[in-house]
């Protein structure tokens, strides 16, 4: 989402909000970018407005455009991410995780290990998906099995 907000930014330096080459030049960034050619975009760019001598404060949008691209080149690796079905973080991803995890492992003076870490998440995963019903009905039953094993799943061995 933030590289969309700062190409869209970019964009309106060059062109007006709302027309239709304000949209495809940003459509033509982004899917650049989605290609793994996020360097290549920058350069671009910084090109573009160099040619166009844009004003001083529609310059600073580009620029600060170029600083945010060529600060997250690494992240940016779209293309990989989508070559291994890999998700491409959103706000709504984002928004997950700190649902799941931060409120609860960042407190103060926690310390967590990744047994530790897992046992919470995996609960508050299961409830904030709305599935702890189904879920504690299938644990009860895995809990019954354990004293009470079923014919087939008896060691009737003897033990000496």
């Amino acid at each position: 989402m933030h590289v969309a907000e700062y190409v869209w930014a970019a964009a309106h330096a060059f062109h007006k909000p709302g027309t239709t080459e304000a949209e495809a030049w940003t459509a033509d960034r982004l899917t650049t970018i989605l290609a793994g050619q996020a360097a290549h975009t920058v350069a671009e760019m910084t090109s573009q407005a160099e040619r166009e001598h844009l004003s001083p404060a529609r310059r600073e949008v580009v620029d600060a455009c170029d600083c945010y691209l060529t600060g997250h080149l690494d992240p940016l690796r779209y293309d990989t991410a989508l070559d291994n079905g890999w998700p491409i973080a959103t706000g709504a991803a984002e928004g997950a995780c700190r649902h799941l995890i931060a409120d609860r492992h960042d407190i103060t003076g926690a310390r967590w290990g990744l047994h530790g870490a897992e046992a919470v998440l995996r609960p508050r995963t299961v409830l904030s998906d709305g599935d702890l019903a189904p879920y504690w009905r299938y644990h009860a039953a895995r809990e019954h099995e354990r004293p009470y094993p079923a014919p087939d799943q008896r060691n009737d061995a003897p033990t000496a």
